[in-house]
């Protein structure tokens, strides 16, 4: 089915939207702390090697897992966390220097903690230098006795997905007591698993919420997310098989043992194994069966070559171990899709059977939704929604420019081979989300309310904006022309450290309740450690999340005049005593003008703690921000307007914050006076 704007999607992670309403938006949520201490100083325009991934063998990663889970409780202490919570591991990447990143789930009173995830970052030496979490409610004082009863939850669980436009619904499972945590105060909850199938015939695992007390929907989400061989779309191709007796079968050895089935336009079930008594897989047109097989196969591995080689994950999971791929799902069925519970992807054959979805960057797309439910976990609804199908977008794009096929160059298009819409054009456009008609090009505060694969648009933007710039240009002979929702140009760093920062914020920074503001932090924040804070890559980061209106620019408000700045890293003590960052302004004739712009660059994991004054020569102090515990969010990068008319400019200025409240720390930048 076509996405069309006045529907919503139930299809997480399908390739296309579907119909459906989901009540809210996540919206919570802190993204990361920044490092301890500010890092070397890289060199110029090349990544801290230090910093970058370790490429861990499954084995390694296990035993770091394992390491991680031997010292939980003493972790959990270290936290704070009180005497009836309890941290479950769930995943572990390193960094070359040692930086290990665990990625953690809660319990309370033995119940799930739904948005209690949370990343910890730890030195070498085991000391922590960053904790990432999807909620900063305190978890305390929850009942654990319910006032409904589970059928409760359930018949409104069914009656959600019916009117959601679900098909053959019925309860996936019985209902089990969580604890919400991703929006307001925790909650006793019950999670409800509605199967069936949605409208257009994708399975559907509509996650429903209840709150335990009062019977009140508290949120939905879907977890099924859209998404020599001879193929249809990349010519000729080697692709991994194995041979049993005389029989070769679709099953790649080198990857983990990804399958290949044919599901013969049935909807249930794994289907048949490819199998044959040559190793040759299709002719090249759709109406031969292996041929979407091929596609698909050539696909996954590519995907699998992509993560190993670029980013030193070894499968989706990082285990090793490959997922599965299903072809030839229903007849005439215009989509794809992921799902975490089988840990595999599905393919239709598109209108009239003619255009199999198999292409290489919907391969990509479909694997990257595993590799999102095995990192961040973000929610596939809201912002944190858009952040995932934008995720699988950016490494679709990625994947096909790493594979360089003749056949299917890369570009920055999505979905441009299988013609879904009829006339040849792509699905979305990443330099100019809303060429397609319904996606958006910028942020702006109503997007979690948009479906999931329209609000991706911005991030997608600023995926483009980061690697190639604003402005007109022809890529593999592709045309793009890129704007700006600032109308200022942004420089851009190249494709590949772009997918560097993007997957690092992704594996370390990121949760299920990461925002566009917090996932502004957190590209920020891996920017910094990859190529320090004064680097022409984080200002481009900061660049291109203004020309998508996240965040300022730095300088945005000094242009056209004489510039004076401090770029000394100052640690800001944790609700401890103010420090100041000092500059000395020389040249300048007279007093200080009546609206003096002030550029401040604060990294901190939680900016409502905060209070920052600047204070002129004369020792006067003028206030740009107060502490606010409803300034829920990170960083302060900013340019303030101070009347300061009644200092004389020439002098020693300085930035004065001041943090009050426990529990987070940050880093002074950077502030810059414009005269």
């Amino acid at each position: 089915m076509r996405p069309t704007p006045s529907r919503r999607a139930t299809a997480a992670g399908a390739l296309i939207a579907a119909a459906a309403l989901l009540t809210v938006g996540v919206q919570a949520g802190t993204a990361t702390a920044q490092p301890d201490s500010a890092p070397a100083a890289p060199v110029a325009g090349k990544a801290d090697p230090g910093a970058l991934p370790r490429s861990l063998s499954p084995a390694q990663r296990a035993a770091l897992i394992r390491e991680a889970d031997a010292g939980k409780a003493e972790t959990a202490k270290d936290l704070g966390l009180g005497a009836q919570e309890k941290l479950v591991v769930r995943d572990v990447v390193q960094d070359v220097d040692g930086t290990t990143h665990t990625r953690y789930e809660r319990t309370y009173q033995g119940l799930p903690v739904l948005g209690g995830d949370l990343v910890v970052a730890a030195s070498k030496a085991g000391a922590t230098r960053s904790v990432s979490k999807a909620s900063r409610s305190a978890l305390k004082n929850v009942a654990t006795t319910a006032d409904i009863a589970p059928a409760a939850a359930e018949k409104q669980a069914l009656s959600a997905a019916a009117a959601d436009g679900s098909k053959k619904t019925e309860a996936d499972r019985a209902p089990r007591k969580v604890v919400w945590m991703a929006q307001g105060s925790p909650t006793l909850a019950y999670e409800t698993v509605v199967g069936g199938l949605q409208h257009d015939g994708t399975p559907n695992e509509l996650h429903v919420v209840t709150d335990a007390a009062t019977g009140k929907k508290l949120y939905e989400w879907q977890a099924v997310e859209n998404g020599v061989g001879n193929t249809q779309y990349s010519g000729t191709v080697t692709l991994g098989s194995t041979q049993s007796g005389s029989t070769y079968n679709l099953t790649d050895g080198g990857r983990g043992n990804h399958r290949t089935y044919n599901l013969n336009r049935g909807t249930s079930g794994t289907g048949t194994l490819f199998s044959g008594a040559d190793d040759v897989w299709g002719n090249g047109a759709a109406s031969n069966l292996e041929t979407a097989g091929a596609d698909a196969a050539y696909g996954a591995g590519l995907t699998w070559d992509y993560y190993k080689n670029v980013h030193g994950r070894t499968g989706i999971r990082g285990d090793g171990v490959g997922a599965y791929s299903r072809v030839h799902y229903s007849s005439g069925y215009v989509n794809a899709f992921w799902q975490d519970s089988c840990f595999c992807m599905t393919y239709g054959d598109g209108s009239g059977n003619a255009k199999p979805l198999t292409s290489i960057d919907v391969a990509a797309h479909e694997m990257s939704h595993g590799v999102t439910a095995n990192t961040a976990k973000l929610v596939y609804s809201g912002e944190s929604g858009g952040l995932n199908e934008a995720t699988s977008d950016i490494f679709a794009a990625a994947v096909e420019f790493y594979a360089n096929s003749p056949q299917d160059p890369g570009d920055y298009l999505v979905g441009e081979k299988i013609d879904i819409n009829g006339n040849g054009t792509p699905l979305r456009y990443m330099d100019k989300p809303s060429k397609d008609g319904a996606s958006k090009d910028s942020w702006y505060s109503g997007i979690g309310g948009v479906d999931v694969h329209y609000s991706s648009g911005p991030a997608n933007h600023f995926f483009y904006l980061l690697s190639e710039g604003s402005g007109a240009k022809t890529i593999n002979g592709v045309s793009y022309n890129s704007a700006t929702s600032d109308g200022l140009p942004v420089t851009g760093i190249g494709r590949a450290k772009a997918e560097q920062i993007w997957f690092k914020a992704l594996a370390t920074k990121f949760t299920s309740t990461t925002n566009y503001a917090a996932a502004r932090t957190g590209t920020l924040a891996v920017a910094g450690e990859l190529y320090g804070t004064t680097s022409a890559e984080y200002k481009s980061v900061q660049d291109a999340w203004a020309g998508i209106a996240v965040g300022a620019r730095p300088g945005s408000g000094g242009s056209g005049g004489t510039a004076f700045e401090s770029t000394t890293p100052i640690a800001i003590p944790d609700n401890g005593a103010a420090v100041t960052s000092s500059l000395a302004v020389t040249g300048i004739t007279g007093n200080a003008p009546a609206a003096l712009p002030v550029d401040v660059n604060i990294s901190h994991s939680w900016r409502g703690d905060l209070v920052v004054d600047l204070v002129g020569p004369s020792g006067t102090s003028y206030r740009l921000k107060s502490a606010s515990g409803s300034d829920s969010a990170d960083d302060v990068v900013e340019t303030y307007t101070v009347n300061a008319s009644a200092e004389v400019a020439n002098g020693t200025w300085q930035l004065k914050v001041q943090d009050t409240a426990s529990q987070d720390t940050g880093t002074i930048n950077s502030f810059k006076l414009t005269f």
